[in-house]
């Protein structure tokens, strides 16, 4: 349950205030849904976003102390500040600098478009050999999800019968994608609208950066071709609008083929062992561009070297799900 500021305990609101001032309003936001507070805090010290977790020793207090230690490290044309960080009564509490604007509007012909390219560009370009300590890979969260060996290893009875015909495949070629994202970049992977803001100047901000990892510098625009896809894009039109940041040259044939069948066989597990309406669309947004890719000619598929052989027999041999996405 998302709290108001009102129903917070008392000493999770005095040490906010400790951070801000006296609050005189808060405003909870539209959308979010990975914290249990959230909102814009009117104060005598201006504009601040705050959000907090309820179990600051757990997953979710990882994830977001994980936020907090990389914000520094974020170009400041990118992301929001980090202004302090709380704890009290076992919350976690996270104050950044205010934005005022709307969530990207990613559908064709949208003037955000070509903002949100840039952003994304700057990110590629800044943030080249990771200066935040102890970020995950990418490579490694990739091994272990590995969609399409979790299916072939045990194939639910709903699994459609393209993927039924093709596991063989997929697994190789998913295979390929872990190696292919290797990189030490650092990485939102996570991006679609609800973390992209537009403010009244027109510039394009980045929030959430909790799952941030370390990869290959296209992978946020690879990501971000799904999500284009999904708002009514042709894969040509999505992929041409990559073709204008700064990374995406940077990622040969293959490798974008081998990422986009990996990325179709997180959505089709996650959909099958958890399913909710947004994987559905997602699951078939991620096939349009799998499919897309699949029909390019491609070179067969290279001897697996010893370290991606590891990092694919990592995948979990348990029911255990990823995080929700």
């Amino acid at each position: 349950m998302l709290h108001t500021w009102d129903d917070l305990p008392a000493a999770v609101r005095a040490a906010i205030e400790a951070e801000t001032g006296p609050v005189t309003r808060a405003e909870a936001p539209a959308a979010g849904r990975n914290s249990d507070f959230a909102a814009t805090l009117h104060t005598g010290r201006g504009l601040v976003f705050c959000k907090g977790i309820a179990d600051a020793g757990g997953k979710r207090g990882t994830m977001h102390r994980h936020e907090a230690d990389i914000n520094p490290h974020l170009p400041p044309a990118v992301a929001p500040r980090l202004l302090w960080r709380a704890e009290a009564d076992d919350w976690l509490l996270l104050g950044f600098e205010h934005v005022i604007g709307h969530h990207a509007d990613l559908s064709p012909g949208s003037p955000d478009l070509p903002l949100v390219a840039d952003t994304v560009s700057a990110m590629s370009r800044e943030l080249r050999g990771c200066p935040a300590p102890n970020v995950p890979a990418l490579t490694d969260k990739m091994a272990w999800m590995s969609g399409w060996r979790r299916l072939r290893h045990r194939p639910p009875a709903g699994l459609d019968q393209w993927s039924l015909d093709r596991l063989d495949l997929l697994v190789d070629w998913e295979a390929r994608g872990i190696e292919a994202v290797a990189g030490d970049n650092l990485l939102h992977t996570d991006l679609h609208p609800l973390n992209i803001l537009v403010d009244d100047s027109r510039a394009a901000w980045v929030i959430d950066w909790a799952w941030s990892q370390t990869g290959a510098p296209w992978v946020d625009t690879a990501h971000l071709v799904v999500r284009l896809i999904g708002q009514g894009h042709t894969p040509e039109a999505a992929e041409h609008w990559a073709a204008t940041t700064a990374a995406w040259s940077g990622a040969s044939t293959d490798a974008l083929t081998s990422f986009s069948v990996a990325l179709l066989g997180m959505w089709t597990y996650l959909q099958h062992t958890d399913p909710l309406p947004m994987r559905a669309e997602l699951t078939a947004a991620a096939r349009t561009w799998a499919c897309h890719r699949l029909a390019k000619p491609s070179e067969p598929p290279a001897e697996r070297t010893p370290q991606a052989e590891e990092r694919a027999n990592r995948t979990a041999t348990t029911a255990h799900r990823s995080r929700p996405i």
